[in-house]
């Protein structure tokens, strides 16, 4: 059942109006969220700081968790914006039976895509807060569900099927799996040990030629991986899986 209920608005300007309420409670809300946590934030707070009455976020959620599950959907809407055109490039690319070359440019531009947005949540430590939270299995399960279906599940698939393909691996061995998230796990860790990076590197925050250094360098890194799993599965050196999911290499 949806916890967010159907709007009861008039036609005429209700829409316009309704809309730009129920922006304000989210925004409200996702600050308190971060502040306090979902526990810790209460629909009464969250309508002050909206500046409406309890009711009125009643009336648009029904209750905490669907203010909640809303705040993840916009959250995931943002997101998308910036995820979902090289998904679909990505996508397309593995459709066509692209090339290697062009296998390893679709990852490189999910890759981009993940910097851009990792790199710009870190310096906002609300934001980064609200998904430690979320990833440290303090809010509610339905925010995973969220996360994942909208934005985690078709990032990690496309990652995985470009990775297999240009290395020759099954998309489900483990060996795939690995080298996908350890090439993204790059630049996670400066998302979720913000404060260390910093510190090791001695910056007061990461600006925007900062941003540049760190993704060109695993963007370099990455392609440079990439390129070699490609030469290998190319040179008969790619491993075959057996019955038994374990995976034996051609080369003997």
């Amino acid at each position: 059942m949806n916890t967010e209920r159907r709007l009861r608005r008039s036609p005429e300007g209700g829409y316009a109006r309704g809309d730009r309420t129920r922006h304000r409670i989210i925004e409200a809300a996702i600050e308190l969220f971060v502040e306090h946590g979902f526990g810790g934030a209460s629909t009464r707070d969250i309508a002050a700081r909206a500046g409406v009455n309890a009711p009125a976020l009643q009336y648009y959620f029904e209750n905490k968790e669907g203010v909640y599950r809303a705040c993840l959907e916009a959250l995931a809407d943002d997101a998308w914006k910036a995820f979902g055109p090289v998904v679909k490039h990505a996508e397309e690319a593995l459709r066509e039976n692209a090339d290697a070359a062009a296998l390893i440019d679709a990852f490189m531009r999910i890759q981009e895509a993940i910097a851009d947005t990792v790199l710009a949540k870190a310096n906002i430590p609300g934001r980064r807060l609200f998904f430690a939270r979320e990833q440290a299995g303090h809010e509610p399960e339905s925010a995973t569900q969220i996360l994942t279906g909208r934005i985690r599940e078709p990032l990690n698939d496309a990652s995985t099927a470009l990775v297999a393909r240009i290395s020759g691996h099954a998309a489900d061995d483990p060996v795939t799996l690995i080298r996908t998230f350890s090439l993204h796990g790059q630049l996670v860790i400066f998302h979720v040990a913000h404060r260390s990076t910093l510190t090791v590197f001695g910056w007061n925050r990461i600006d925007a030629e900062k941003t540049e250094q760190i993704k060109s360098t695993i963007r370099e890194q990455t392609r440079t991986l990439l390129e070699q799993w490609s030469r290998e599965r190319d040179e008969g050196r790619t491993p075959v899986v057996q019955t038994t999911g374990r995976a034996k290499s051609r080369e003997q």
